[in-house]
C-alpha cells in the first residue's frame, strides 16, 4: 500500500521567497505524527508532500492520499482532492476545517476526519485495507495522549526547515476566545502527556534546542511544573507557547528559566480592554490598577529579567477597535521592547463563535476561503471600513519594522539578541510583502541559525547605519 500525506497551502503560504534560503519556521508535526501512526501490519509506503516547501505533483501515484487542512488552503486542498479523485485514487480530509465544517469538506473526499485523529486514522486505514472505510470518522469521547509514537521525522526533509525539533506535551485550551477555532473544533478539555514519555522522546532524539507546539503549556499548572522540573537535567533551551497567566508568578517563570525557556508567544490581542471583553479574553487584562497596557509592558519586562523573549500576536479589526488602534499598538511594541510583535486581522473562521455571531449579523463578505488567513477582512468592521483595517494592519508592521524602531526595541530587550535580530529582519521582509507572503509562521531559532547570518558589529552598522531610510 502506498500512502501520499499532503498538507496543501493557501495562495499566500505558497510564496517560498525570503531574504533567507530556508524557512525561519519550524518543521509542521502533524505529517511525521499521521506517518507514525500508520498502522505496522499494513507494510504501508509513505510519502510525506509539504506544499509550503515543494510543489504537489497532481499526477502522483498513490493507493490512498490523506490532506491536512486550514481554513486558508481549503479551496487548494479541494482543487488537488477533485483531480486526484478523478483519477480514481480515494482522498481522506483531515484537520481544522473539515472539524469546523465537515459538510463543506465531505463533498470532496471519500471520507473525513474530524477532530484529533491518534485513534480514529489508525482504524480508518485497518477498514480501508479491508474495503471497508466509512464516510466519516469522529473523534471518541475516551481520546488522550498516553503513548504516542514518536513523530516519523525522517521522512521530514530538516533541510528545508529551521528545525525539526518538534514536540507536544499538551492539547487543547480551558478558555473560550469568540474567535479561536480551538474550542469550537475540539472543545475547551484539555490534555496532557505525561511528562517521562515527553521526557523521554526528547532525550531519544538527542535535543537541545526545541519547539513546543502547545497551544498553552501552562493550561494545567501542576503537569506545567511537572514538565518543567523534568527538563531542568536536560539542559535544553526551548521556545513555547503561554498564556498571560505568567504574570507576576515569580516562581513559575524562575522554574521556566531553569527548565531552559528561551522564548515565548502569548497572545496580547488587544490594548483595548472592552476588545478583550469582546472576544471573552477579559483574563488579559492582568493589571486591574495600571490597565492593560502598563500590565503588557510589566509582563514583558519580567520576561526579560528572566532571558526569555516575547513573540507578542495582535489582534486588529475588532468591534470596538478604532482606526487610532493600529498606531496606539505599533508605538506600544517600540515602547515596551516586545521582541518580535505579530499582526493580523480578525477571522471569523466558520464554526467559530465569532463567524456565527458576524454571520447572524449580515456581516460577512465572502466565503471565499483563500482570503481566511488572517491577512484579509472577510467582513464588515464595525467602525471602521475594510479598506481602512486593511491600510491600518500594513502601516502597523511597517512602523514596527522600520530599522528605527527595530534598534529601540532590540537595544532595550537585549533578550536572546541573536536569534531576535535574525527574526527581526526576517519579519521586516513579511513587513513589506504582505500582499504576497503569509506572515504567520513562528520564527524562533533554530540550531543552525548561525549559519543564516552571524551578527556582529559589522553587520549591524550596516543595517542601522545613520544616515540610511528608517523606513
Amino acid at each position: 500500500m502506498r500512502i501520499v500525506l499532503i498538507s496543501p497551502k493557501g495562495p499566500l503560504y505558497r510564496n517560498r521567497g525570503g531574504i533567507f534560503k530556508k524557512n525561519l519556521r519550524y518543521a509542521p508535526i502533524t505529517l511525521p505524527m499521521l506517518a507514525a501512526l500508520v498502522p505496522p501490519e499494513l507494510n504501508a509506503e509513505i510519502v510525506l508532500v509539504d506544499e509550503g516547501i515543494e510543489d504537489v505533483d497532481p499526477n502522483i501515484e498513490a493507493d490512498l492520499i490523506g490532506m491536512t487542512t486550514i481554513t486558508g488552503s481549503a479551496n487548494r486542498t479541494y482543487e488537488l482532492a477533485d483531480g486526484f479523485r478523478a483519477r480514481g485514487i480515494p482522498v481522506v480530509l483531515g484537520g481544522p476545517h473539515p472539524t469546523l465544517v465537515p459538510d463543506d469538506a465531505q463533498p470532496h473526499a471519500d471520507a473525513i476526519v474530524t477532530g484529533y485523529a491518534e485513534q480514529t486514522w489508525p482504524q480508518l486505514l485497518r477498514d480501508f485495507a479491508a474495503g471497508e472505510m466509512k464516510s466519516r470518522y469522529d473523534q471518541g469521547s475516551d481520546f488522550n495522549l498516553d503513548d504516542l509514537p514518536m513523530p516519523r521525522w525522517d521522512l521530514v526533509d530538516g533541510r528545508r526547515f529551521m528545525t525539526t525539533q518538534v514536540y507536544e506535551a499538551t492539547r487543547g485550551c480551558p478558555h473560550s476566545c469568540e474567535f479561536c477555532v480551538v474550542p469550537a473544533a475540539w472543545g475547551r478539555t484539555p490534555y496532557q502527556r505525561p511528562v517521562e514519555q515527553v521526557v523521554e522522546e526528547i532525550k531519544q532524539r538527542g535535543s537541545k534546542r526545541i519547539v513546543f507546539v502547545d497551544l498553552n503549556l501552562i493550561a494545567n499548572l501542576p503537569h506545567a511544573m511537572e514538565l518543567f522540573e523534568a527538563l531542568i537535567p536536560l539542559k535544553l533551551k526551548w521556545f513555547g507557547l503561554a498564556s498571560v497567566n505568567l504574570f507576576r508568578k515569580e516562581k513559575l517563570l524562575q522554574l521556566m528559566a531553569r527548565s531552559g525557556c528561551v522564548g515565548l508567544l502569548i497572545g496580547f490581542e488587544s490594548l483595548s480592554e472592552a476588545s478583550l471583553g469582546g472576544m471573552n479574553k477579559g483574563f488579559n487584562t492582568v493589571d486591574q490598577e495600571a490597565g492593560t497596557e502598563e500590565g503588557y509592558a510589566d509582563l514583558t519586562r519580567q520576561l526579560h529579567q528572566h532571558g526569555i523573549s516575547l513573540m507578542a500576536t495582535w489582534v486588529f479589526g475588532n468591534d470596538d477597535d478604532t482606526t487610532e488602534i493600529f498606531e496606539r499598538t505599533a508605538k506600544f511594541n517600540v515602547r515596551a521592547a516586545v521582541d518580535l510583535p505579530r499582526y493580523a486581522i480578525a477571522t471569523p473562521f466558520p464554526g467559530t463563535a465569532l463567524y456565527k455571531r458576524l454571520e447572524a449579523e449580515g456581516r460577512i463578505l465572502t466565503k471565499d476561503w483563500d482570503l481566511y488567513d488572517g491577512q484579509h477582512v472577510v467582513f464588515q468592521p464595525k467602525n471602521m471600513s475594510a479598506e481602512q483595517l486593511e491600510a491600518g494592519t500594513r502601516a502597523a508592521w511597517q512602523y514596527t519594522y522600520r530599522r528605527r524602531s527595530m534598534l529601540r526595541r532590540l537595544a532595550i530587550s537585549r533578550t536572546q539578541l541573536q536569534t531576535n535580530i535574525v527574526a527581526n529582519i526576517g519579519y521586516r521582509f513579511y513587513a513589506h510583502h504582505l500582499e504576497t507572503h503569509y506572515n504567520c509562521d513562528w520564527i524562533i531559532g533554530g540550531k543552525d541559525e548561525s549559519r543564516l547570518w552571524r551578527p556582529n558589529l559589522t553587520n549591524l552598522t550596516r543595517f542601522f547605519a545613520p544616515g540610511k531610510s528608517s523606513t
